[in-house]
C-alpha cells in the first residue's frame, strides 16, 4: 500500500506541477497578448494620424483655392456693379449721341477685358492648385509613406 500511496503522491505532484506550469504559461500569454494589443492600437492610431494629416493638407489646399476663387468672384461682382453704375450714369446724362456710342464701346471693351482678367485669375488659381497638389500633397503623401516605412523599421530594431 505504501508504494501505491507514494505513486499516487507522485502523480498528484506531477499534476500539480503541470497545472502550475499551465497557469504560468497562461499568465505569460495574457501579458504578451496585452502587449500585442497595445502595439496594434498604437500602430492604428499612427495610421489614423497620418491619414488625418494628409486630409488636413488636402482640405487646406482646397480651402485656399475656394477662398481665392470666391474672393475673385466677389471682387468681380463689385467691379461690375461699379462699372455698370458709372457707364449707366454716363449713358443717361450724356447729351451727345457720339459720346454715348463712344462710352458704349468703352463699356464693351471694359467688360470684355475685365471678364478676361477675372477668367485669367480663376484659371491661374486652378493651375496653382494643381501645381500645389502635385508638389505639396504628393510630398505629404510620400512623407506619410516614408514615415510608415521608418516606423516599421524602428519597431523591428526595438524588438
Amino acid at each position: 500500500m505504501t508504494t501505491s500511496l507514494a505513486f499516487a503522491w507522485l502523480l498528484l505532484a506531477t499534476a500539480a506541477g503541470s497545472l502550475c506550469y499551465g497557469f504560468w504559461q497562461l499568465q505569460r500569454t495574457r501579458t504578451l497578448m496585452r502587449m500585442l494589443n497595445a502595439h496594434r492600437i498604437a500602430v492604428n492610431s499612427d495610421i489614423q494620424k497620418r491619414r488625418s494629416d494628409l486630409y488636413e493638407v488636402r482640405n487646406r489646399a482646397k480651402l485656399l483655392e475656394d477662398t481665392v476663387s470666391g474672393g475673385a468672384s466677389a471682387v468681380e461682382k463689385m467691379h461690375r456693379a461699379i462699372s455698370n453704375t458709372t457707364f449707366s450714369l454716363v449713358a443717361r446724362f450724356s447729351k451727345d449721341d457720339e459720346f454715348r456710342q463712344s462710352a458704349n464701346k468703352a463699356r464693351q471693351t471694359h467688360d470684355q477685358a475685365s471678364k478676361q482678367v477675372y477668367h485669367a485669375v480663376r484659371t491661374t488659381n486652378k493651375a496653382i492648385h494643381i501645381l500645389a497638389d502635385s508638389l505639396f500633397i504628393t510630398k505629404a503623401e510620400k512623407r506619410v509613406i516614408l514615415r510608415r516605412g521608418d516606423r516599421s523599421g524602428s519597431t523591428d530594431k526595438d524588438q
